[in-house]
């Protein structure tokens, strides 16, 4: 995120680069980089002559370079933005010719979303002299918490580790759709409030009850009742509560808990940093450690390979949701 910071940074002291590439798995950052340059290099009446907004599907690199050569009217600079740039993949190392001497009053922005260019070949090699590549990598489950309360504080919002974590599971790494969710509850709620499971539950309809998280926790703790409760829940639910995402969680879980008893250091901070978890979640693993013993971990992360294949219909095409999780309940809990 570091890199984000400085990136945009530059951009607001008008900074500016020729060109602006930006690719990568993750579309999140590569949408506000480019909308941030979109609205900070022209005034409004300066756009209508000298921004122009291209598709990658519609256009060829040859259309691009054209336009990229204009000159300005009545403006320091002219735009080009190319959105869905991932469409010229095939030729996309065209423009390795343009980018060895861009037009000094043109700034290119390239969208290239889902993909991203070798960096052995002369398209990287160009631009990074002469401008930015930016690559937007997708965070991995345990970072988006924290991304999330990152996001919320210069916003003057706090929110609470479980409901991070609800968010996190309903809404899996997807950082716009998360995003969008937080800028409804910013509608909603005063500036200073701390996001609480509550607010999740009455505004975006993620139950605070009858969670993955939730299940997790009852299945750590062995509370048996609790968890079938919710699994009962899922089972009358499925669009809302997939299979095949609770057993992705409870496998994850499991595996962090078998690293767990692996570890000779289980002070809490060790712990959270071992198994990349929030402090808040470590009496978690250490209360599920002591129902379930290294051995019998072992055996649930296979069973839940097993439910894994199950819950994709294979060898199991005429059981129900419900049916699935209940068997699977009764695995891991005797």
């Amino acid at each position: 995120m570091d890199d984000v910071k400085q990136l945009v940074a530059e951009i607001k002291k008008r900074n500016f680069k020729p060109i602006y590439f930006l690719m990568g798995e993750e579309p999140y950052y590569i949408d506000k980089i480019s909308d941030l340059i979109e609205d900070s290099v022209l005034s409004e009446e300066e756009r209508g002559f000298n921004q122009m907004v291209l598709y990658g599907r519609d256009v060829s690199v040859e259309d691009i370079v054209s336009s990229a050569k204009r000159f300005p009217m009545m403006a320091e600079y002219q735009v080009v933005m190319v959105k869905e740039a991932q469409d010229l993949a095939r030729s996309i190392e065209k423009l390795s010719k343009y980018a060895e001497n861009p037009q000094p009053t043109t700034i290119l922005v390239v969208n290239y979303k889902y993909k991203k260019i070798d960096k052995r070949k002369s398209l990287y090699k160009a631009i990074n002299k002469i401008g930015v590549v930016y690559e937007s990598k997708k965070l991995y489950e345990n970072q988006v918490a924290d991304w999330i309360r990152r996001v919320l504080s210069p916003r003057k919002y706090t929110i609470t580790p479980k409901a991070a974590q609800m968010l996190v599971e309903f809404l899996g790494t997807d950082l716009s759709k998360i995003n969008n969710e937080l800028e409804k509850l910013q509608i909603i709620l005063p500036e200073n409030t701390q996001i609480s499971p509550e607010h999740i539950e009455e505004n975006i309809g993620i139950s605070k009850d009858y969670n993955n998280f939730e299940l997790r926790k009852a299945i750590g703790e062995r509370n048996s009742i609790k968890a079938y409760k919710i699994v009962n829940y899922f089972g009358d639910n499925p669009k809302d509560n997939p299979m095949v995402v609770t057993v992705s969680l409870l496998f994850n879980f499991f595996s962090q808990l078998l690293h767990f008893h692996g570890l000779q250091d289980k002070s809490p901070r060790h712990v959270a940093s071992a198994l990349k978890i929030n402090p808040y979640f470590v009496n978690e693993y250490v209360s599920a450690a002591r129902n379930y013993p290294m051995k019998k971990v072992s055996t649930v992360v296979a069973t839940l390979r097993d439910f894994d294949l199950k819950s994709k219909g294979v060898g199991a095409n005429s059981v129900s949701q419900g049916d699935l999780l209940k068997e699977l309940l009764v695995k891991i809990l005797n």
